[in-house]
């Protein structure tokens, strides 16, 4: 990998303090930029700084659906580093796993909050400095927002929206320079993956389930998204906007085959 991928690139990452937006927060870093991560967890943010060299990360304790924690987070990276070039929209809950009747209006109202609201507030108090910078908006969606899910209707319907938000604002804002992608992972092990599969009624199947949805055959862990998401935020990708990126294994290809045969599975 070129570690001047993103030399002289500024950061600010919704959600990176582990899992996906972890591994992607150190690999931006590897490949140069400088990272400003949003995390609404102190605990968190405590223990990533352990891992972190600290001269590349700047870390906000911010809630992404609120409006004034995220304009004040845009202001606070822009005085710390000067300018913003990237926004990744990362940041995301899942909870809970149950079908659109036995989701409440509180968890239902949280989820978009947080999963589609948040990248409305980032958007709106960055895309100043990304027209200025003709920067780059990535959004962590879901191989579901595009097939569905089972027992998983609202965390499932905000990912596809984040997958038509993504396409709209790519065409909104392609005018200024701005490219906007989404990437669509499927099952990937991070600690959301692991609460999610504690909360299924077939506690003990669900590794062997995950890796068999994946036609390349095992459920990866995050650093796989993590370099797919630094090449959409490159100039590699400088061509590229209103994708919406599967980095599944193939998942998509079986997917609903095994869930027919399988109905019990999630």
């Amino acid at each position: 990998m070129d570690i001047q991928l993103l030399g002289g690139k500024v950061i600010l990452l919704t959600g990176g303090t582990e899992g996906i937006g972890y591994e992607c927060a150190k690999v931006y870093c590897e490949a140069g930029a400088k990272v400003s991560i949003v995390s609404n967890n102190l605990e968190s943010i405590q223990q990533a700084k352990k891992s972190f060299d600290n001269d590349c990360i700047h870390y906000i304790l911010a809630d992404v659906s609120v409006a004034r924690d995220i304009e004040n987070a845009v202001a606070e990276t822009i005085k710390r580093f000067g300018k913003i070039d990237i926004v990744h929209n990362n940041a995301g809950i899942s909870s809970p796993s149950s079908t659109v009747c036995d989701t409440s209006d509180e968890e239902w109202d949280k989820l978009f909050n947080v999963n589609v609201k948040g990248i409305y507030h980032t958007t709106k108090y960055a895309i100043s400095q990304l027209t200025k910078t003709r920067g780059v908006i990535l959004n962590t969606g879901s191989l579901v927002g595009e097939i569905g899910q089972e027992r998983h209707a609202a965390y499932a319907a905000t990912k596809g929206a984040v997958s038509a938000l993504t396409k709209s604002m790519a065409l909104d804002y392609a005018a200024d320079g701005v490219r906007v992608n989404a990437i669509a992972p499927a099952g990937v092990w991070t600690p959301m993956l692991r609460s999610w599969s504690r909360q299924q009624i077939n506690k003990e199947e669900i590794e062997e389930y995950l890796d068999n949805i994946h036609a390349l055959g095992y459920c990866p862990d995050s650093d796989v998204i993590a370099d797919a998401c630094l090449f959409l935020i490159s100039e590699q990708a400088r061509f590229i906007t209103g994708c919406i990126l599967p980095v599944t294994g193939g998942a998509e290809l079986g997917y609903r085959k095994l869930l027919q045969s399988n109905p019990t599975a999630v």
